[in-house]
């Protein structure tokens, strides 16, 4: 009877000890910046609306097809979803993004995840614009990107009378299509690829949503400091100070701001966005995490310790929202023919 009772009392005092550590895990998160996405549905289109442009559902349908569209691109073959592809993590699996004529980026710049990239306080590597929008503007028009003037995207747009129809519908009859409308109307249906992850769980209080090695591992992530950089809703996205010179990461020349800051990538789904930081030239997550010890921390970071980060990481690949390939407006006799050129 007396070892019955003393096995019961060992079994509780596990109990408690396990859920006492976890309430410590989640205060030294919150002490740490860390911030979960909500579970409301409401809360999270607070958390990514834009008020001078409020998400309808006819705005998300028509961002998505604008979003497949390659007819947007000046050769009619490259597409917001070419070099961040929504069924591949939000990026193209490449070192460098490749554009207009086979071009690689001249700057060997790394396709960023377009998921939770609302969440990003800082678009681009060199974090010149905070608006998810202006971000939508930039690759159309980029010579080694899509290398589509605004005109010729207007005069794409506007020669199909079902994307007419749709922007009508969307804004109603008196809208002005232009390509201000156009990109702004690909980042209403961005704001909406949120992807809560069993991480955002288990800081909204489900104790079970992370295995006791991922706890581990989330833990030594905290406190080699770690959070310092990717912390908030979006566990990154802000800029940072980041030498690029050290250990060959300044292929091609990219040293980010005049003051060495570079727009810290977000951890969300980093298992599937390799290759990693802003030039692409590391494949491997666990050499990624060693080389920020080395670069960020100053600190050399075991093996055993890299590994526990790693399974921390990987509990943070979250929940895509299902999206199917939308059908596109067929074109007429006054489109624009694609040019190679």
């Amino acid at each position: 009877m007396k070892k019955a009772m003393v096995l019961v009392t060992v079994l509780f005092a596990g109990v408690s000890a396990f859920a006492m550590s976890d309430s410590e895990l989640l205060k030294k998160a919150g002490d740490a910046g860390l911030k979960a996405i909500p579970t409301s549905q409401l809360e999270i289109l607070k958390l990514v609306d834009n008020p001078k442009n409020p998400i309808t559902d006819a705005k998300i349908e028509l961002g998505k097809k604008l979003y497949f569209d390659p007819r947007l691109s000046k050769s009619g073959i490259i597409s917001c979803n070419t070099c961040h592809n929504l069924g591949m993590g939000g990026v193209d699996g490449v070192g460098a993004a490749v554009g207009h004529k086979w071009t690689p980026n001249p700057a060997h710049l790394n396709s960023p995840t377009v998921y939770n990239s609302v969440l990003n306080k800082a678009q681009f590597w060199d974090g010149r614009d905070p608006h998810l929008e202006a971000q939508a503007q930039g690759p159309i028009q980029a010579g080694p990107e899509m290398a589509a003037p605004k005109g010729l995207v207007e005069k794409r747009v506007l020669s199909m009378p079902a994307y007419v129809q749709e922007f009508k519908k969307a804004y109603g009859d008196n809208v002005k299509i232009d390509f201000s409308l156009i990109t702004d109307t690909i980042a209403v249906f961005e704001r909406k690829l949120i992807t809560p992850s069993r991480y955002d769980a288990f800081l909204n209080g489900n104790m079970n949503a992370l295995t006791p090695s991922e706890k581990e591992g989330m833990t030594v992530f905290i406190d080699k400091g770690c959070a310092s950089c990717h912390n908030d809703i979006g566990l990154g996205g802000t800029m940072m100070p980041f030498d690029a010179k050290k250990y060959n990461l300044n292929v091609g020349g990219f040293t980010g701001t005049k003051d060495g800051m570079v727009k810290t990538p977000t951890l969300r789904n980093i298992e599937e966005t390799a290759p990693y930081f802003h030039n692409g030239n590391v494949w491997s997550l666990k050499q990624a995490v060693k080389l920020m010890g080395d670069i960020q921390l100053d600190m050399k970071i075991s093996d055993k310790d890299t590994d526990k980060i790693v399974t921390f990481l990987n509990a943070l690949t979250g929940v895509k929202p299902d999206i199917s390939y939308p059908q596109l407006p067929v074109i007429t006799e006054k489109t624009p023919k694609p040019d190679m050129n």
